[in-house]
């Protein structure tokens, strides 16, 4: 007798975890993905992962699936983004696939397999199944929540200057924003505090920059109702960044927050 779980009315598909995990390099932001070896997509860039064993949870599993690309200990930040259920996805048969995103801070290096590069979020190359619609996905997500929460501590070093964080925000958000306006509204917030050292003096000479850190290492809500916009044109004569002013947190679109 074929099982309750398995049957024409209730069928049982594959069901596979990834993980969309970001980081800033070099000033862009990147994601990681390794290269298929066999068919279907032999060739293209995929996101890392693989299917759900009969008696693992989906974090258990996106963290194993990951073990074997980058040390699991590295990423400062782990949640759900989706779940992809199209029946046509995958041209062997339909597979569930729950995608997570993840964030490994700008000052870490992980050594990746030969199988596996960081690549560009702007420049993606050819990639396999649905995957650059999931990092796609994942980019909203991150942009989202870095205008209401302090997400930015799981991209950013231990202690840094505000240009320094300004950069990581820049790559990440995809548009200008200013260092000044960036302090001042994380300060508002209670995201950033001073640790009360300064940055060595570069060789142009100057004043040491201020070094800061997040107040919190874990992820908190500062803010919701805020959002970060890229400039509009009644503020461009205000130049890059004024999207980042105060009057411009104002309520976001009507979406669900998560």
């Amino acid at each position: 007798m074929p099982s309750v779980w398995s049957s024409p009315e209730r069928p049982a598909y594959p069901h596979q975890a990834l993980a969309v995990v970001v980081q800033v390099r070099r000033g862009r932001l990147h994601v990681m993905l390794w290269r298929r070896a066999t068919e279907p997509f032999s060739g293209a860039w995929a996101l890392p992962g693989g299917p759900l064993l009969a008696d693992e949870t989906l974090g258990a599993s996106v963290a194993r699936q990951l073990a074997s690309k980058v040390e699991v200990r590295q990423l400062a930040h782990l949640e759900q983004l989706e779940t992809r259920s199209d029946p046509s996805r995958d041209p062997r048969g339909r597979t569930v696939a729950t995608a997570y995103l993840g964030l490994i801070p700008s000052h870490l290096d992980p050594a990746l397999p030969d199988d596996t590069a960081w690549h560009p979020t702007d420049a993606l190359p050819k990639t396999a199944f649905d995957h650059g619609s999931i990092v796609g996905s994942a980019l909203a997500r991150l942009r989202a929540k870095l205008s209401y929460t302090n997400v930015g501590f799981a991209l950013a070093p231990p202690v840094f200057t505000i240009a320094e964080l300004r950069e990581i925000y820049v790559a990440a958000l995809g548009y200008e924003i200013t260092a000044t306006n960036l302090q001042r509204v994380l300060l508002r917030r209670g995201v950033l505090e001073a640790t009360g050292e300064t940055s060595a003096p570069g060789r142009a000479g100057g004043r040491p920059a201020m070094l800061y850190r997040f107040a919190s290492m874990l992820l908190e809500v500062t803010d919701p109702f805020a959002v970060l916009r890229p400039p509009s044109s009644h503020s461009a004569a205000e130049g890059p960044g004024a999207s980042v002013r105060p009057d411009a947190l104002g309520p976001p679109r009507a979406s669900r927050r998560r």
